[in-house]
């Protein structure tokens, strides 16, 4: 082999190796904060409407349309898959998912020690938001610039909440934020800023908590199974 080949290719080793750290770099965790679908437990603002099996239903099915969304991201943008859960066991969970249970404590508290897990950067969301696509979840962790990533709700709160730290800011950034008031999203970004953290936004959504944005989101996304759910309660009332 001549000098000049063995360079060439040990550039090109050199190259690839760099492209693999770079691609890896850019991996994050997502995580999808959840509650066991149970009647009596899960989305009760729905019952005065679908009753409580109905909510439960309901909820089963924003939680598999959830889950389905975050197993389609890429593996080159998702390299861990996170079910974080209070109660359970759940069925359906996609294949490539990690299952771990909540802590104990208020909802800021558990949104927290889920984001402080995660080995670099790290999207969570819930189960309130069963439009969500895996185009949404497909964050740029590579521009190195952005430290947090925030995706507002339509009713002030937020769906979405990423850090390219968790590790370090996840209690700072969460610690006393005020949880499902009109004004969780503006308190939560105050304290992204107030940590030195370059946002980006991502679209806005509309949760689904009452009647109202049950019927708003089935409407919007009507190939989802939340939809096809929503239609069944309907035709069976």
């Amino acid at each position: 082999m001549s000098e000049y080949s063995g360079a060439a290719l040990f550039g090109l080793s050199s190259a690839s190796s760099a492209l693999a750290r770079a691609n890896q770099s850019a991996q994050c965790t997502l995580l999808v904060l959840a509650k066991a679908p149970r009647p009596g437990r899960s989305k009760t603002r729905l019952a005065p409407a679908y009753g409580l099996d109905g909510a439960a239903a309901l909820a089963a099915a924003a939680l598999a349309d959830t889950l389905a969304a975050v197993a389609a991201v890429p593996d080159r943008i998702a390299g861990r898959r996170v079910l974080v859960l209070d109660g359970g066991p759940v069925a359906g969970v996609p294949p490539g998912f990690d299952v771990i249970p909540q802590v104990p404590g208020g909802h800021a508290r558990r949104i927290a020690a889920a984001l402080a897990a995660a080995d670099g950067p790290a999207l969570l969301i819930g189960m309130d938001t069963p439009q969500v696509t895996p185009e949404l979840l497909s964050i740029d962790t590579g521009d190195t610039g952005v430290g947090a990533w925030l995706g507002a709700a339509d009713d002030g709160g937020w769906w979405a909440l990423g850090l390219r730290d968790p590790r370090r800011f996840a209690e700072t950034v969460l610690a006393g934020v005020p949880m499902s008031t009109a004004r969780t999203g503006a308190v939560q970004r105050e304290r992204l800023v107030a940590a030195g953290l370059a946002v980006a936004d991502l679209p806005p959504l509309r949760d689904v908590d009452e009647p109202a944005d049950a019927e708003a989101v089935a409407a919007a996304s009507p190939g989802t199974r939340f939809a096809a759910t929503l239609a069944t309660l309907r035709a069976a009332s």
